[in-house]
């Protein structure tokens, strides 16, 4: 059992090698700029915990871009830090979209070992047009219905940009899981309008400037996703990889 425990663990850290030179350099960059931003701020637990989430956050969409299932570990350690985070900022959509990565991210890539591994990058797959039609909806449906409840049951002062950011990104979750490579179209859009809301909860004195960083810097992970990435076709063409038909 121990040694299947350390061939477990030892699997898992190769998952951090062979990404794209530019993952690592966009994973150290934000590093320095969080680093500086706590040295700054005030030391305190929510900093501390936004500071490792902000960490973590960005390895694992890193890993995603990358086609490494270390990402289900990954995210749901910092889900649990964004989740305080949000708690702390009353972001409460927020924290739901953090459950909903456990949800469809986290848990199943770390459950389903045998099928979300290295030869993900094998099995991708695009929308034709009925998934384009089926996620749009979806995606308005659960905005619409989540920034009505959010702001009629709780105090949560940003409820329709909250709900804008939770409804994208819970889409945006489920097309991972199903290795859907549109799924960054979505996350980009995610990440915009998580820039805004931590933008403004930051503006408005509710959450450090650390979140809204973070946001941007998966934007930038998305936009390097489809040039560098396997989940499209000209990264898996410098990676000698079959095209995704």
């Amino acid at each position: 059992m121990g040694n299947s425990h350390e061939n477990y663990f030892v699997w898992l850290f190769r998952q951090l090698k062979g990404w794209p030179v530019q993952n690592y350099c966009l994973w150290f960059f934000a590093f320095g700029f969080q680093l500086a931003l706590l040295i700054e701020a005030k030391v305190t637990t929510v900093t501390l915990i936004t500071f490792i989430g902000t960490l973590l956050g960005t390895l694992c969409v890193l890993a995603i871009n990358a086609t490494k299932a270390i990402n289900g570990w990954l995210g749901l350690i910092s889900a649990a830090c964004f989740i305080y985070a949000g708690l702390a900022a009353k972001n409460y959509l927020s924290i739901f979209e953090q459950i909903a990565y456990i949800a469809t991210l986290d848990l199943p890539v770390i459950l389903a070992i045998n099928s979300w591994n290295d030869d993900t990058k094998n099995h991708l797959r695009k929308f034709g047009g009925k998934e384009w039609t089926i996620a749009i909806i979806g995606t308005l449906l659960v905005y619409l219905i989540s920034g009505y409840l959010i702001g009629q049951f709780t105090d949560d002062p940003r409820p329709w940009i909250d709900a804008i950011s939770f409804s994208i990104s819970l889409t945006a979750g489920i097309m991972c899981f199903m290795r859907y490579n549109n799924q960054y179209f979505w996350w980009l859009a995610s990440g915009i309008f998580q820039l805004i809301l931590w933008g403004i909860t930051f503006a408005q004195g509710d959450a450090t400037l650390a979140m809204a960083v973070n946001s941007s810097i998966y934007v930038i992970n998305d936009i390097l996703a489809f040039t560098v990435s396997p989940w499209f076709n000209h990264g898996r063409k410098k990676q000698g990889l079959n095209a995704i038909k």
